[in-house]
């Protein structure tokens, strides 16, 4: 199912290519081994290391060639989630605001964002509270986002 399973300071990552260009990064739940990049082509080994050094000091991973498939409206929130600087945090409902849509349509398109950190979902928050992540609003989800928001805080 996985080109490529990444060990990371927020648990296993499974990375899928199409080609050379990131198609996916789901956050594995299951016990797997992680798995070497031996089989990858060389433009993804060089993609997946560097996604790989993000987990050493944070830095935009957005200009990586990926494929993005989605609606045009899940694109339209993905491209402006891309926008948001390293290290900083938007509102939904500003993010709403801006885009013309509600607040709960951003996070539908967030949970279903299919590469997270990559195009950083985890950048947006609630107006009172952290928000959710990946479709929940509490849990190892949550820990996620805030590990991602703390880890880019401190590389800035």
């Amino acid at each position: 199912m996985f080109d490529a399973i990444l060990d990371t300071p927020i648990g296993l990552l499974g990375i899928q290519f199409d080609k050379a260009k990131l198609k996916s990064i789901q956050f594995v739940n299951s016990p797997v081994v992680p798995m070497p990049f031996v089989t990858l082509s060389s433009t993804a080994k060089k993609i997946a290391k560097r996604f790989e050094a993000f987990f050493s000091f944070a830095q935009n991973l957005h200009d990586l060639p990926y494929v993005l498939h989605g609606t045009p409206f899940q694109k339209r929130v993905w491209q402006a989630l891309c926008k948001i600087p390293l290290g900083e945090t938007r509102c939904y409902g500003d993010l709403a605001k801006k885009l013309d849509t509600s607040a709960r349509a951003i996070g539908m398109a967030c949970r279903t964002n299919p590469l997270p950190i990559i195009v950083p979902c985890h950048r947006i928050v609630a107006a009172n509270d952290i928000g959710g992540y990946c479709g929940q609003t509490s849990g190892n989800k949550l820990s996620i986002k805030q590990w991602l928001l703390a880890h880019e805080r401190s590389s800035c």
